[in-house]
């Protein structure tokens, strides 16, 4: 061969190796990047050819699909009472994604997770259509409507656990919205979703679960729990170091309680019952800031929280003295999430065991068989089994003959702790309502709740944990007790 034609092929033989080897890289090294590309349009399409697999409570789906038409989607989701189950489910929209559960289950709701391989192929052999598997929820369905329709038109959130295990039993966020509108990909689906985003009462915020408050009175059982465990305190009865008035440290701004209230050298039971600000926060300064820290962080705070949806963290911060006093009562810096404080309530309900929270019970295959089944698990034991009681004993009198009255339940002890927590600058916006409680039976507790309201069209003379929160929490207890 002439050298030319030598040169010639040589160019050729280069040229066939170059395009061996691109097809090779993007067959193999690339396949998964370019099959989840956004504008791998394809994918998509086969994504919606099929029906998706339904989100479950109380063995009933709350999700749903329907066909679609003018569109290469057949498919699209619904949602049985969106604006209810959206703090739970998340969206599935073809224009813009997934979120919650939607999402971070999409293996097997969409049917293309790894663990459902074998139906796929089994789909293929035996020519059956292909649809997705379901997700079974921890979720009362009784106890989501009593969350839901308590808070209302009110702006506000509702987290209940089963302190046994750690199902989360309800996990309510207002106001809400609707998955349904913007779940296709028309110019319609777009601007619905657009109005939602522009709402300046953030309808998609699951304030659960992503968003943190200042906790109030609520985490005085923190604080108590603290004194506890560290041997500050140990008769539940007993007088208190709590002078009246007392000045916050390195300061001198006295602490004040609100109302004529019996503080002076208080007890710790009758303090919670009060909400005695000047006790726990004195409490607070005499144990400092690195032991409340410590205490704080058994109970869950300064870290993420996922259930399988991650939760915000929770924040007790390093602080000088004064602030640490006023975290101690929770203000300041102190911040957390409706979902934090339930669990505080559900260890204290659980003898001092706290159980990782969780929301998704099993998932199963579109045959209905059972994929996997979670495992409860200890997260950690924030406090001992014996001071646990007392704590009980501390907010059970709250409830009995305390603030915390209206959340009493005929033949159910109830134990349960007020909060009503000042924001905005020098305190110049309306407080927030809390309320963290537990219901007990002779076969232990069931269910604990945090409520938390924001209500901006009431009086602020009239806002309070015990009159807006607590009759939310005693409607959520009662909701999970006449189902159980």
């Amino acid at each position: 061969m002439n050298r030319p034609l030598r040169r010639i092929a040589i160019f050729c033989g280069i040229l066939v190796l170059a395009l061996l080897v691109r097809d090779n890289w993007l067959q193999y090294v690339r396949a998964d990047e370019l099959n989840g590309h956004e504008y791998n349009r394809r994918v998509q399409i086969e994504r919606y050819a099929h029906e998706r697999g339904d989100i479950i409570v109380d063995g009933h789906p709350v999700t749903g699909s329907v066909r679609t038409t003018g569109s290469d989607f057949t498919y699209k989701r619904v949602w049985k009472n969106g604006p209810m189950w959206a703090p739970v489910t998340g969206y599935s929209s073809q224009a813009f994604g997934a979120s919650q559960l939607e999402s971070l289950e999409d293996g097997v709701l969409s049917g293309n997770g790894d663990q459902l391989f074998f139906d796929r192929t089994l789909s293929m052999v035996s020519g059956e259509k292909k649809t997705g598997g379901n997700v079974v929820t921890t979720l009362s369905g009784a106890a989501q409507k009593a969350a839901f329709e308590g808070l209302g038109s009110k702006k506000g959130a509702v987290a209940a656990i089963d302190p046994r295990t750690g199902a989360v039993l309800a996990l309510a966020s207002t106001p809400s919205y609707d998955p349904s509108v913007f779940a296709g990909d028309s110019l319609k689906d777009s601007e619905a979703r657009q109005k939602l985003l522009q709402d300046e009462d953030k309808p998609m915020l699951n304030r659960a679960l992503r968003e943190t408050y200042p906790p109030g009175s609520t985490f005085k059982v923190v604080t108590a729990a603290a004194a506890l465990e560290n041997g500050l305190y140990d008769d539940i009865d007993a007088k208190t170091d709590s002078p009246l008035p007392w000045t916050l440290p390195q300061t001198s701004v006295p602490l004040k309680n609100e109302g004529d209230i019996p503080c002076e050298n208080a007890s710790l039971r009758e303090a919670l019952r009060w909400s005695c600000n000047t006790v726990f926060g004195k409490m607070s300064d005499d144990l400092g800031n690195e032991k409340m820290i410590e205490q704080s962080e058994k109970f869950g705070f300064n870290r993420e929280i996922l259930t399988p949806v991650r939760a915000d963290a929770s924040i007790y911060p390093e602080d000088n003295r004064p602030q640490n006093a006023m975290a101690g009562i929770g203000q300041a810096s102190n911040r957390t999430t409706p979902l934090q404080m339930a669990m505080v309530a559900a260890a204290i309900a659980n003898d001092g065991k706290l159980m990782r929270p969780y929301m998704v019970a099993e998932r199963q295959a579109p045959d209905l068989d059972v994929i996997d089944t979670h495992q409860k698990e200890q997260l950690a034991q924030p406090l001992t089994a014996g001071n646990a009681k007392k704590i009980q004993q501390m907010m059970e009198t709250v409830v009995n003959s305390g603030t915390g009255t209206n959340a009493r339940i005929d033949g159910v002890t109830v134990g349960g702790k007020t909060g009503t927590a000042q924001h905005g600058l020098n305190n110049s916006e309306k407080p927030y309502a809390w309320f963290i409680s537990y219901a007990r039976t002779a076969s232990g507790s069931p269910v604990a709740v945090a409520v938390v309201v924001e209500d901006g069209n009431a009086n602020r003379d009239d806002i309070s944990g015990g009159g807006l929160a607590a009759p939310i929490a005693r409607n959520v207890m009662k909701a999970v007790l006449d189902s159980t």
